[in-house]
């Protein structure tokens, strides 16, 4: 089994568009949350920005986000984002220890 996976995932979504972000969060998280190897599945929004989001994922191994990548209910929600996303998100993968 791999070492945990830390992902830094930013979201834009269209003017006007983040509370579909809000709303399709709230759908998927407690599904999301009760996946084999979630670890951590948090949105946060950014400060004064209501269409600008940061999504933290934490993943116990590298099998387990794969696996989570093709489950259908992310398909599923990977396939209506284009609705109020501005573009596709930006996933960042960090290291898995900090570095300080």
């Amino acid at each position: 089994m791999s070492q945990p996976i830390k992902l830094v995932i930013l979201i834009t979504t269209l003017p006007g568009r983040g509370r579909e972000q809000i709303a399709a969060f709230e759908r998927l998280a407690p599904i999301v949350r009760a996946e084999p190897g979630c670890l951590q599945y948090d949105l946060h929004q950014v400060s004064g920005e209501p269409d600008r989001f940061v999504l933290i994922e934490r993943w116990s191994s590298k099998e387990t986000l794969a696996a989570h990548d093709v489950a259908p209910h992310m398909i599923e929600a990977d396939a209506a984002s284009p609705t109020f996303r501005a573009g596709p998100a930006e996933v960042i993968q960090l290291v898995a220890e900090p570095l300080a």
